[in-house]
């Protein structure tokens, strides 16, 4: 039997598709790796140890370079179905041993927190939310779009490597509803 984690990695493409289907637009895109040579996620301040989040900025930053300053509410959703299983398990390991666990630590084992520290990073204004399937954060998005509680929505979709072979793997786009999405909303 295939688990359903090793059929749904983080792909752009098919993140682009599901917002297709989902009445949502694709702005900008961005991956990692976006090449075979890109074998190492760079590090990212303020994280240490897991390379979960600095592959979620790095994806994210791919699809928002060049952005220009806006005054756009933008939604972030960050899509995980493990989360950062490398810092899940370092708190767990000092715990279970008996040993203090780093502020640092604490504070990176919750997804969410490079969620915030994109929308500080890149002044996005919306809500931030963190879900385990791509379908549910692009039904997010669009009724966050749709309520007006955002203008448009960075999906960011990331997955550490699970096991020997395997790369990290993140998909992020700057996602906006169709002509067809508003024209039919006004109705």
């Amino acid at each position: 039997m295939t688990s359903t984690l090793a059929t749904r990695l983080p792909d752009i493409d098919v993140l682009r598709s599901v917002a297709r289907a989902g009445g949502l637009a694709t702005k900008a895109y961005g991956c990692w790796p976006h090449s075979p040579d890109e074998a190492q996620v760079p590090p990212l301040p303020g994280f240490i140890e897991s390379t979960f989040s600095p592959l979620v900025a790095h994806a994210a930053r791919r699809a928002l370079h060049g952005r220009p300053p806006t005054t756009a509410t933008t939604a972030v959703i960050l899509v995980t179905a493990l989360g950062d299983v490398t810092s899940a398990v370092a708190v767990a390991d000092a715990v279970d041993g008996g040993r203090r666990v780093g502020p640092l630590m604490f504070f990176q084992s919750v997804p969410n927190a490079v969620a915030g520290h994109l929308a500080a990073r890149w002044g996005l204004r919306g809500p931030v939310v963190c879900v385990s399937r791509v379908e549910t954060a692009i039904e997010i998005a669009a009724g966050l779009i749709e309520d007006g509680d955002a203008d448009d929505a960075l999906v960011v979709w990331a997955e550490v490597a699970a096991g020997p072979g395997d790369v990290d793997r993140a998909a992020a786009a700057l996602v906006f509803p169709t002509a067809e999405r508003v024209d039919g909303d006004r109705s």
